[in-house]
Formats: C-alpha cells, sequence, structure tokens
C-alpha cells in the first residue's frame, strides 16, 4: 500500500481514505490532491499491480476511494481482485463507511449492492454535460458542484453504464445519453459514472493509447482534447467544491469512530 499524498500537518488528527486504484493510469490525481488539501490522508492500493484488495474495510480506514478502470465491473477472469472489491464496498454501505467511487468505481459500487452495469448504446468520451435531478439539487455533497443545476461540465471516459441501481440508490446526476450519472447509497456512499480527477495531461495520455471505448466513439481525438483542456478550469471549478463536500462527511465519520 502506498501513502501517496499527505495533508498539511497543522491539521491535527489525519482521516484516511483508502483508494483502489484498478488501472496504471488512473491514480487519485485531482481528486486526491482535494482531499489532501482538506486535511485527509490518502493510501492507494495499486490492484492493477497485484496488491491485495481487503473484503472488508480496515480499522483506521475512515473513506473509500474506487477508481477507474477499462475493465468491466464484474470481469473477475479479467481483474481477479474485483470480487473482493465488490465486497469491501458492500461492507462499506453496510457500516455507514463514506465511498466517492469513480467511473468504475461507481459501476463497482452500484454491482456490490445487487445494481446491473451494461454495455451502454451510447460512449461517452470528452467533456460531456450532466444535470442533478431534484434530489441533487439538495444533496450535501452533489449541491455543492460548483456550476448550475444544468449543464454541469463532466470529463467523461466510458462504454459501460450502469443500466440499473440497487433498490436503497438515489439518482442524483443525470443526462440524454447516460441516465445514472450520479447517486448515493444511505447517506454517505456516492458513486459518479464521471471522471473529476481526470487533468487534461493523463486525459491526452489516454487519448495517446489504443482503447476499445474511444474506438466505439468514434470521436476526433485531437478535437477532444482540445476541448477537454479549454474546459480544464471550469471542471476544476465545478468538481474540487464537491469533493471537498465529500471530505466533510469523511471528517464527520472520523470523528464518530
Amino acid at each position: 500500500m502506498t501513502k501517496i499524498l499527505a495533508p498539511d500537518a497543522s491539521t491535527g488528527s489525519t482521516p484516511v481514505v483508502l483508494a483502489i486504484q484498478n488501472d496504471p493510469t488512473d491514480p487519485p490525481l485531482m481528486v486526491g490532491q482535494w482531499l489532501a488539501e482538506a486535511g485527509i490522508a490518502v493510501q492507494v492500493i495499486k490492484a492493477c499491480f497485484g496488491e491485495q484488495v481487503p473484503a472488508v474495510v480496515p480499522p483506521g480506514v475512515h473513506g473509500l476511494l474506487p477508481l477507474g478502470g477499462v475493465m468491466g465491473a464484474t470481469d473477475d477472469e479479467v481483474a481477479p481482485w474485483l470480487a473482493a472489491e465488490r465486497a469491501l464496498l458492500a461492507d462499506a454501505t453496510n457500516r455507514g463507511i463514506p465511498i466517492l467511487g469513480l467511473c468504475l468505481g461507481a459501476q463497482l459500487l452500484a454491482a456490490a449492492r445487487g445494481g446491473r452495469v451494461e454495455l451502454g448504446p451510447i460512449t461517452e468520451i470528452g467533456v460531456v454535460s450532466v444535470n442533478r435531478t431534484a434530489d441533487g439539487l439538495t444533496d450535501f455533497v452533489i449541491g455543492a458542484i460548483g456550476a448550475p443545476g444544468s449543464d454541469i461540465p463532466a470529463g467523461q471516459w466510458h462504454q459501460d453504464h450502469i443500466v440499473e441501481l440497487p433498490d436503497d440508490a438515489v439518482l442524483l446526476l443525470t443526462n440524454s445519453s447516460c441516465p445514472v450519472q450520479g447517486f448515493r447509497i444511505g447517506e454517505n456512499a456516492y458513486g459518479l459514472q464521471l471522471h473529476p480527477e481526470v487533468d487534461a495531461d493523463t486525459f491526452e495520455s489516454w487519448a495517446g493509447m489504443a482503447d476499445e471505448a474511444l474506438e466505439r466513439s468514434g470521436c476526433d481525438t485531437a478535437e477532444v482534447c482540445i476541448e477537454f483542456r479549454a474546459a480544464e478550469p471550469d471542471l476544476i471549478r465545478a468538481w474540487r467544491p464537491m469533493t471537498r463536500a465529500w471530505a466533510d462527511l469523511v471528517w464527520q465519520y472520523a470523528s464518530a469512530s
């Protein structure tokens, strides 16, 4: 396990968020930096490099950050650790431990609670707008997004999508191409189909690699990279305050533990 981001020591007692890295190209990136700004230590299990994923939340962990990846949420034959990761997420939701699942991480969270993930009819790559639902407008975390209720810019890179949410999930973000863009289970567990962690440099590096989703999308790679870099300030403005709001949930859970 790697401790990649540490908060300012002046913050005192330090909550710990455990990130699960499912793909070599998708570490915590900007979300990890924003959590560190909030005084939270981010520890990374590099599952994609063979580090073991626990099936239950270890002692001293106050939040989970399951990250993206090219595999499907139930592709256990491709990524054997996914079964343990789904069990870990189920354990966390049962115990009220905060979760922020990103892209594949959101799909894993949904699957862990009985939801269903399938290949979508539309592949979203680049900057795609999402909208808050009525529940999203009043949600503590989603309501903190630094953008209006409609046309919130979001970094996207996915071909699978959640076609059925768990029975106890609340839909918070949506659009016409992919109806489940964000949801909450319980009070503290969030899943986002999008990639708030990704900066323009990382996006361009992804665009430079052979990728099934990119090929399936048929998009102009150079054009979407230009659009993403131009939108980066708006993406940061939107998703940094949301991440900081989720960090508040981590602090609350840590204080009560």
